[in-house]
């Protein structure tokens, strides 16, 4: 089996574990509902946002149309990169690297696009899959579903420190998924690992 041929298999598995999860969340827990999993420092806690890795967003529906529309661009740029890499022969770590940050923006591009089509709100209540009289929004208006929280360390600001002071303080507090740690860990994986390769094809060229 080719690399490309892997870089596929990793995508396709990393895109199912990832939709497999948020569609049980969807329909098997109410926004802000939680459980824990490892004590009180893994949780599952349900939030939708409209946007960007970690919870971040930008605002109004027309920065939800453009949102949407770059990760199909950035997709699309994407995956042709991953194909001129196994055309250049490149190490199977960088292949495996990109195939991670791949499957992450499909991941969360599926649930933007999708979501709001075919699933009910989740308001109160658990989602419903294709509901009678449509979805809670429409064509790329939808929400990207996360749910892994680690509120490792929990406190409160020392009282000196200027504007912050007393507040309390969480670390890790962003609630994400497993499109965003895929994202993540290959541009990390990239940083830490690859950077020979980058280094060689700038002496090539």
């Amino acid at each position: 089996m080719n690399a490309f041929k892997k870089s596929i298999i990793i995508i396709v598995a990393i895109l199912f574990v990832d939709q497999a999860f948020k569609f049980w969340i969807k329909t098997h827990m109410m926004l802000g509902e939680e459980f824990s999993v490892l004590g009180d420092w893994f949780l599952i806690h349900f939030v939708e946002n409209n946007g960007m890795a970690f919870g971040m967003e930008l605002a109004g529906k027309f920065g939800k149309v453009f949102l949407s529309v770059f990760r199909i661009i950035a997709v699309v740029g994407i995956g042709w990169y991953l194909y001129s890499l196994y055309q250049k022969k490149a190490p199977m770590g960088l292949m495996v690297s990109v195939s991670l940050v791949l499957a992450g923006a499909l991941g969360n591009i599926i649930d933007s696009v999708f979501y709001g089509m075919i699933f009910s709100d989740s308001y109160g209540q658990y989602a419903t899959l294709f509901p009678e009289g449509g979805g809670y929004s429409s064509f790329l208006h939808g929400k990207v579903v996360d749910m892994l929280y680690f509120p490792i360390v929990e406190g409160n600001y020392p009282d000196w420190l200027p504007l912050k002071g007393g507040d309390p303080f969480i670390f890790f507090r962003p609630v994400f998924n497993i499109a965003d740690s895929a994202i993540t860990i290959g541009i990390l994986s990239i940083l830490l690992f690859q950077r020979r390769f980058f280094k060689e094809e700038r002496k090539i060229s």
